[in-house]
């Protein structure tokens, strides 16, 4: 009985599974293929130091993603697509059940065949890739391997490509903001010069002094005149009528003049010239604030635009896609073992459990 167990349990079907390996099982060929995620960057020399950390986690980072994209659905239909892996993977289901797969298979089940057929390894603390690609032809195992690179550069000229745009997109943002802000105050500036018919209060009010100077002086004149009539004239002259007429007009004058600059005059449009010099000293200080936030966004762009064009990540493969001379798969004596390791375990756990019983009855 325990031979007719032995036989039954481990001799049969290790057997069986070489007979299988052996006699339908199809070789499957290899290509390999080790690449990584280089980012490229010049950094400035007072930055050299801080960004080293920077730029290994980036890289780091975009290892990690390749990593799940090389396993993802989107590059298994893509490659479907590309290369027909269905049929592909499937040409030998009906000689090899086991190994191959089935012409009906759902995008699911060519998934996780395509993750048994594509293994990938990483090493986080350097972020290099290895890609140890299966075919039944090695023509096929060379040309999955070239379009898992292909997509994988595609994919990361993309990650490069959006941050790009990120790091320029909000930059254009605030100078578009400072574009408008410094626009809106110029037609603000614009409409205040139509409506005061200035162009520049500061002038205006320089002549308007100039003018209060003109009758300061006619005012002096006309009183140092009358000094000298009122010693060489009569009262009632008409003489000294005339000077003294000419000295009230002036004296009026100078206080129409006056009453412009102080609060409630009328100067231009209803207003003195301290509110109209007052809110062009406002519409200018925020003018030149606004030309310096507008310049410093435009800077701002620029410098941006720099940092985004001096970084650039790309694929950079240390290995090739090999091409296969012998088939690496399946392994037939390791998995003749394994079987034969499982079955006699079985077995002997079985016999043990059988005496055992057997000896306590």
């Amino acid at each position: 009985g325990l031979l007719f167990s032995f036989l039954l349990l481990v001799a049969a079907p290790v057997s069986g599974v070489g007979y299988y390996l052996y006699e339908f099982a199809k070789d499957q060929f290899t290509s390999e293929v080790g690449f990584t995620v280089r980012r490229e960057e010049a950094p400035m020399v007072s930055s050299l130091i801080s960004s080293l950390g920077q730029i290994s986690s980036a890289s780091s980072s975009d290892s990690d993603i390749l990593f799940e994209y090389i396993r993802s659905q989107q590059l298994v239909q893509r490659a479907d697509k590309a290369l027909g892996l269905r049929a592909l993977y499937s040409q030998s289901h009906k000689d090899d059940p086991v190994f191959s797969l089935k012409p009906d298979a759902t995008i699911e089940e060519l998934v996780l065949y395509w993750n048994r057929m594509v293994q990938v390894s990483y090493a986080q603390g350097t972020g290099l890739l290895e890609l140890e690609v299966r075919a039944f032809d090695p023509l096929d195992a060379q040309k999955i391997a070239r379009l898992i690179f292909s997509e994988g550069s595609a994919m990361i000229n993309e990650l490069s490509s959006i941050a790009r745009e990120d790091v320029t997109r909000y930059a254009k943002l605030d100078l578009k903001s400072a574009e408008d802000e410094l626009q809106q105050i110029r037609e603000n500036l614009t409409r205040y010069r139509l409506r005061t018919q200035i162009v520049d209060p500061t002038v205006a009010i320089q002549g308007q002094m100039g003018l209060l100077n003109s009758l300061q002086q006619q005012l002096g004149t006309a009183l140092i005149e009358l000094d000298l009539l009122g010693d060489a004239t009569r009262k009632g002259d008409p003489r000294l009528t005339q000077v003294q007429n000419r000295i009230a007009a002036i004296e009026e004058r100078i206080g129409q003049e006056r009453q412009k600059f102080g609060q409630g005059g009328d100067a231009i449009d209803g207003q003195d010239y301290a509110t109209i010099l007052a809110e062009f000293e406002r519409l200018t200080v925020e003018r030149e604030f606004a030309e310096q936030k507008y310049a410093t966004a435009l800077s701002n762009l620029n410098i941006s635009q720099t940092e985004a064009q001096r970084q650039s990540r790309y694929l950079a493969a240390y290995v090739g896609p090999t091409l296969a001379e012998s088939a690496k798969y399946p392994q037939r004596i390791l998995l003749i073992l394994l079987c034969f390791l499982f079955a006699i375990l079985g077995w002997a756990i079985l016999a043990l459990v059988y005496y055992s019983l057997r000896d306590r009855r």
